[in-house]
């Protein structure tokens, strides 16, 4: 959805985005990275108008440090 612009699912190109924020009410869109909401990965949502399907991306610095955090699972 982020690349295409358009909904996998149905293939509407009406998409929402929704994001990250660094508020209480949207803990929801980040991960924990430290002790903080200040040290999370946020995340943005891509909704769908039409069918309600929802991707979620991180941008290049969240990955990093995620991958900082977590590692890579090589096994899967």
């Amino acid at each position: 959805m982020k690349i295409s612009e358009k909904c996998p699912k149905c293939g509407s190109k009406k998409i929402i985005i929704v994001p990250g924020k660094r508020i209480p009410a949207e803990a929801g869109r980040a991960i924990m990275i430290g002790s903080s909401t200040l040290s999370s990965a946020l995340f943005d949502r891509y909704v769908c108008s039409e069918c309600g399907y929802s991707e979620e991306y991180f941008d290049k610095d969240n990955i990093d440090k995620l991958i900082n955090k977590f590692g890579i699972d090589n096994n899967i």
